[in-house]
């Protein structure tokens, strides 16, 4: 079975529509499935149009965020494969037929915005484009869309990393970066992404930063090599550096550049040790 999960706070305009589009799809396939949608405290009559659309509807008292939602759905979902969407339209349902295709060899295939029609805002485009290569260079491998909010995955491997996915929108960031961390097999599928109806609930500059140290805050989980080590290279270079112009041009050693030794050392064996922490952790 597919457990279908949709989040949803105040898409009253959308939702409904979205559902539809999901049945559809997946009344052609040959899978049997189930649509579970989580309103978030929505203000709006997101709930009403719910109720009409034979769906499992979990509400939540007030908003808590999207992975809040999501890990709600994921606990509720019967499937032994989870796929997840948005209730704003962006995703086309039509593209889960896509990512089915790949169950048997992967265990997360991601929706990657990459289709011939994608709308994304240009000034997103920038932030977009810096967190993927960020991303690729601290996980080691090519993420070729870091926060697809149409992904499938196994339920049992998700909730592994339960204790670490967050409530908000960074939850599908995390899961990414879990999943290639822990050399788990990752298939991106080109999907086409439609322009969102309505007002975006995702705020650049704050959301931006959060994205760019919870980037940095997992893979210091998972690999923490990938970052001790560089800044301890960095500073032994400049210490060094700091050094040998010292000695001889000035015939004399600078405590600054001899801190900055001892500092990469230090940082360098604190990276070692939560290595060790990481692996032990399993």
């Amino acid at each position: 079975m597919i457990s279908i999960v949709v989040p949803a706070f105040n898409e009253e305009d959308t939702v409904g529509n979205v559902i539809d589009s999901i049945k559809t799809v997946m009344n052609k396939t040959k899978e049997s499935y189930e649509i579970i949608v989580v309103d978030d405290g929505s203000t709006d009559k997101t709930a009403d149009v719910l109720e009409r659309k034979k769906v499992k509807l979990i509400q939540h008292p007030y908003n808590r965020g999207y992975g809040a939602s999501l890990k709600t759905g994921i606990k509720n979902a019967k499937g032994e494969w989870v796929l997840i969407t948005d209730a704003d339209g962006t995703y086309p349902p039509k593209e889960i037929s896509k990512l089915l295709s790949y169950t048997e060899q992967y265990d997360m295939i991601v929706g990657a915005r990459k289709g011939k029609e994608v709308k994304i805002q240009l000034y997103r485009k920038p932030a977009k484009w810096f967190l993927t290569k960020l991303a690729n260079y601290l996980s080691g491998k090519k993420i070729e869309d870091l926060n697809s909010g149409m992904r499938l995955f196994k339920k049992e491997e998700i909730m592994k990393f339960f204790s670490i996915l967050p409530s908000g929108f960074s939850f599908t960031t995390t899961a990414t970066l879990a999943y290639n961390s822990n050399d788990y097999n990752v298939k991106y599928v080109p999907i086409n992404y439609h322009e969102r109806k309505g007002k975006s609930k995702i705020k650049p500059l704050r959301d931006g930063a959060n994205f760019v140290v919870l980037i940095i805050r997992t893979i210091t989980y998972f690999n923490p090599l990938k970052i001790f080590l560089p800044i301890a290279f960095v500073l032994f270079g400049i210490g060094f550096v700091v050094l040998l112009y010292q000695t001889l041009f000035f015939q004399n050693i600078s405590q600054a550049s001899v801190m900055l030794i001892l500092a990469s050392f230090q940082i360098g064996f604190l990276g070692l040790l939560a290595d060790l922490v990481a692996k032990k952790r399993g």
